[in-house]
Formats: C-alpha cells, sequence, structure tokens
C-alpha cells in the first residue's frame, strides 16, 4: 500500500503528514468562543435552482478552516476564494451547470485530550455563519466537515442540525480522524462503518423529510479500503446525496491506483468524489487538470481541492 497518507487536520499554521507506519499526532485546533447568530436568508431550494443535484450540477469545492492555510484555501478572504472557487467550477462544467461548494472543517481533531478528553476542537456558531454568508451571497453550497476525534460521529451531527435544516447547508465526514476510545487521531488511522454511515444518511433524510428540503449533501472522505470497512451497508435514503469523496495523495499514477482501488465496487447509490492538493499533490508533479479529472471512470461529480 502507498505510505503517504492524508494531511491531519491541523491548524495554526501547522502541516502534518503521516503513514502508514509512523502516523503523526495532531496539533491543537483554534481557541474558539460559542455564540448562536441567526443565519442569514436561506435561498429557495439550492443556491443555482432547483431541489436535485444530479444530473444537472457539477460540484466543485474549496476546503478550508478559518486561519489555517494549511488545510486549504477557505482559511481568509473568503470573497475573493469564492471568486475563484466560481470560476474554477465553471472549468469543470462539461456538459452540466457548475455547483460551488465550500467545504467548512466544524470539528477538527486534535492530538491533545481537552477539557472532556475526546481529541477534538469545535468552530463555533460565529464562524460557522461567517460562511455561510458568504455561500450565500455566491450562490454556493456549504457542507460542515466533521473529523470527530474520539467523540461518537451521529452526536456530532446531530449538534449541528440547526445548520443541517437550512437547505443549502450539507455535511462531510472524514473518519481517517474517527478513533477509538483509547487512541490518538494522527497516531492511528481512523475508521468507520457502513452501518454508521447509513446511520449518517438516515438522519439527513429525516431532516430533509420533516423540513421540506431540497437535496442535501453527504460526503464522506476515504484515503486507503481500511478506513471504511462492510460498505455495502450504505443504503440510499430519499433526499440525500451521498457522495464518496477519494483523498489519495501523491502522483497522477498513485492518485489513480487509489482511485481504481475505492471505486470499482462503488454501491450503486453512491456519487464519486476525487479530491487534489495543492501542497502535496505538487511535490510530486504538476496538480491533475480538469481534463484529466474529468477523463476518470467514473465521472467524479464532485471535485473538492485542498
Amino acid at each position: 500500500m502507498r505510505k503517504v497518507c492524508g494531511v491531519l487536520a491541523v491548524v495554526l499554521l501547522g502541516l502534518v503528514a503521516c503513514s502508514d507506519d509512523k502516523p503523526a499526532p495532531a496539533a491543537p485546533p483554534p481557541t474558539t468562543t460559542q455564540s448562536s447568530p441567526t443565519p442569514p436568508p436561506a435561498p429557495d431550494g439550492l443556491p443555482r435552482g432547483g431541489r436535485v443535484i444530479f444530473p444537472k450540477y457539477q460540484l466543485v469545492a474549496y476546503v478550508g478552516l478559518p486561519g489555517s492555510p494549511a488545510l486549504g484555501p477557505l482559511d481568509k478572504d473568503l470573497d475573493a476564494k469564492a471568486a475563484k472557487l466560481d470560476k474554477l467550477s465553471r472549468a469543470y462544467a462539461a456538459g452540466r451547470t457548475p455547483l460551488p461548494v465550500m467545504e467548512l472543517i466544524t470539528v477538527v481533531a486534535r492530538g491533545s485530550r481537552g477539557k472532556d478528553g475526546l481529541y477534538r476542537g469545535r468552530l463555533d456558531d460565529a464562524k460557522i455563519e461567517q460562511y455561510l454568508t458568504v455561500a450565500r451571497k455566491h450562490k454556493m453550497l456549504l457542507l460542515l466537515d466533521i473529523q470527530p476525534g474520539r467523540a461518537k460521529i451521529l452526536p456530532e451531527v446531530k449538534r449541528l442540525e440547526r445548520w443541517l435544516k437550512e437547505p443549502d447547508v450539507g455535511l462531510a465526514f472524514d473518519p481517517e480522524w474517527a478513533v477509538g476510545p483509547t487512541q490518538v487521531p494522527g497516531r492511528v488511522f481512523g475508521h468507520t462503518t457502513g452501518a454508521e454511515l447509513d446511520s449518517i444518511a438516515a438522519y439527513l433524510s429525516g431532516l430533509v423529510q420533516a423540513n421540506g428540503l431540497p437535496e442535501k449533501v453527504f460526503v464522506f472522505h476515504q484515503l486507503s479500503p481500511r478506513i471504511v470497512t462492510d460498505e455495502k451497508a450504505l443504503k440510499p435514503h430519499p433526499g440525500v446525496v451521498t457522495i464518496k469523496s477519494v483523498d489519495g495523495i501523491g502522483a497522477h499514477t498513485d492518485k489513480l491506483k487509489t482511485w481504481t482501488k475505492l471505486t470499482t465496487a462503488l454501491p450503486p447509490s453512491v456519487h464519486a468524489g476525487f479530491k487534489l492538493f495543492y501542497t502535496e499533490d505538487t511535490r510530486h508533479g504538476p496538480l491533475m487538470t480538469p481534463a484529466q479529472v474529468l477523463a476518470l471512470k467514473p465521472r467524479p461529480e464532485l471535485v473538492i481541492y485542498e
């Protein structure tokens, strides 16, 4: 198996890589304060019209965390970054309507216990509102990304319910950073199961149906096969568009190998996504172009840049 793995969710300008043999510990997230702002007015349906994601739309995302450029472009200057993302998304149209996505790391894994011993930090509501405001200004989706550390994933998802009831807010889960009760994120690979993913999708489906929402995007990230077991237990759920983001890092050939490995047995109800890393990928050669990404089979219906 390829030795290079995903970038650890770290902040304060730090970047920690890990490998299958010696994963590195996580760094602490930024200190935040809690508040309960009222979100800006919601759109009627999806940000660029309609209530159904595919096959109309092609999703293209930037990922990030406030004040942490190591984790992707969405660290600051959000309006400028949104304009760049909008331009980039048009390069992926290929017969579809581009729909840009802002993926905000809302729960970040950390290498220290924290007050509750769960090895994760949470972004406060004021920051989420800030990103949602910019996303709505530019008619983009907002995804709330969770890296739960030792915390149980479903309670972390439900804690964000006030935001997930919005028609233009979806969810992303990075199980690489979902570890057991005696483990530390970054020292071991976390994992999830198809049954756990199914429970998240079922919860989101309940929100969609109870609140009359348009289709909601649910992304789960996967770096290697061992991070998700028994994927066939993940079933389709009304109103939820489930996407697997293949997060392989490295040279073009290595990324293709990871892509093939993780999409060959893709469940029929799961759409394909592909992640590009501005720093890690370009250590091994030029970043893959939109044409190269769109040539992948199956077509990546979500392309993420970190």
